[in-house]
């Protein structure tokens, strides 16, 4: 179950969209990789996440 992924429609503001969209390019990321990237490092600061791979899996350099 840990490499599996799922399919989550997420509603967000356009101009966080933008500013992600922007770090994603920076970071040479796909948006998508970029999220899961924030998201997993806020899980992990919170103690809310076991220490894991720290790169997303195959995605993460491909453009969404």
């Amino acid at each position: 179950m840990a490499g599996e992924k799922k399919a989550y429609p997420l509603r967000i503001s356009a101009a966080v969209l933008e500013a992600m969209q922007r770090w994603s390019d920076d970071e040479l990321r796909s948006l998508n990789a970029q999220i899961e990237y924030v998201l997993r490092e806020a899980l992990r600061k919170a103690g809310r996440l076991k220490a894991g791979p720290a790169k997303p899996a195959a995605d993460e350099h491909h453009a969404d």
